[in-house]
């Protein structure tokens, strides 16, 4: 009898298992997946392909490296024990946020029982996170003093707008205005930065294990060790629940450590310390994996004010979004180039 197995393209199969296509590519170029062929030489995903592409997604999602990944479905269990410390670690900080909201709607029931109507704000507190921060302040110029407000603060939150659109002057206000937020600029990476950084690491005995532990993940899954890689790292995992806010996150990284990283800092789930990343590279800000728990915040070229963008085709922003970024070699080709500034300081003079 003939065969009644559908073959899937590569985009179909991405779209069933959901993840981007650029995902199942690495899969394969890591040797996870082996997708078939036509007699064309395209690329075609069977019922075993997808199923063993799927155990790659699972295991991806509960924060196994590639190489931990390769070792899973090879039947090697060795060095499993610290993701799943983590996972579980990420699982019982949602069940403290969901016994939160439970009790919140039982205090609401409670007043509902004795003839108190809960107020809307008290209705809406049920959909928000525990963590949630919210902000506002007067943006500076170019902006003149418009005020922006930032209802959420999810784990990621990508900062992108082309040259000269004001995007580092936001980020500034905003960790101003963020309280204990922390400001990670490019000055990371000049060498003394860099020495004093390593310096303070070597000296702390409770964050070296933790960035140690983050470099190893990310090796494994193809991140090229660096200077920048640990510079950043230490930041990241610094003690202290202060939001960070990152300068061209991608500087002095490559392409596989942008990719390796952003898969990294995903995996920590939503109830890590939030992150804002100046970007505009696509390797960072993958509109296609954007999730649930991550925010786009664009600064437009034409300098109305910040604006929240969905990664969606047709989404209020979404080409201007996919218009700034770059891959990541050529955003090392441009690595440097600054918008032009007035002289004589930051902001034009005064008539």
């Amino acid at each position: 009898m003939p065969s009644t197995t559908r073959f899937l393209s590569p985009s179909e199969a991405a779209k069933r298992l959901g993840v981007s296509a650029k995902a199942l590519r690495l899969y394969e170029q890591r040797g996870l997946v082996a997708p078939g062929r036509t007699e064309a030489g395209w690329r075609t995903y069977g019922r075993e392909e997808l199923d063993r592409a799927a155990k790659v997604v699972a295991l991806r999602a509960l924060g196994f490296s590639l190489a931990q990944v390769e070792r899973v479905l090879g039947g090697n269990s060795s060095g499993l024990e610290p993701t799943l410390a983590a996972h579980q670690a990420a699982l019982e900080s949602q069940l403290r946020q969901l016994a939160e909201t439970v009790g919140k709607v039982r205090e609401l029931r409670s007043d509902l029982m004795q003839g108190r109507a809960p107020t809307i704000d008290e209705l809406m507190s049920l959909q928000a996170p525990a963590r949630e921060v919210r902000v506002a302040f007067e943006l500076p110029w170019p902006w003149g003093a418009e005020l922006f407000e930032l209802r959420d603060i999810r784990s990621l939150n990508y900062i992108i707008g082309p040259l000269g659109s004001g995007k580092t002057r936001f980020a500034h206000s905003l960790a101003q205005a963020l309280p204990d937020a922390v400001f990670l600029g490019l000055q990371r990476l000049e060498e003394a930065r860099m020495a004093e950084a390593k310096t303070r690491l070597r000296a702390d005995r409770w964050l070296k294990p933790k960035v140690d532990g983050a470099m190893a993940w990310l090796i494994e899954d193809g991140a090229t060790p660096s200077d920048a890689l640990l510079v950043l790292l230490a930041a990241l995992e610094a003690e202290g629940s202060a939001i960070l806010i990152v300068d061209m996150i991608e500087q002095g990284l490559d392409r596989p450590t942008q990719e390796a990283l952003i898969a990294w800092l995903r995996r920590r789930g939503s109830a890590a310390r939030p992150v804002f990343m100046l970007t505009r590279s696509c390797a960072i800000l993958d509109l296609s994996a954007v999730g649930p728990d991550e925010t786009i915040i664009l600064c437009p070229a034409n300098h109305s004010p910040p604006m929240q963008v969905a990664p969606h085709p047709g989404a209020p922003g979404y080409e201007s979004v996919v218009t700034c970024l770059a891959s990541p070699e050529v955003r090392a080709r441009t690595a440097g180039v600054i918008a032009w500034r007035p002289p004589g300081g930051l902001e034009p003079a005064m008539p």
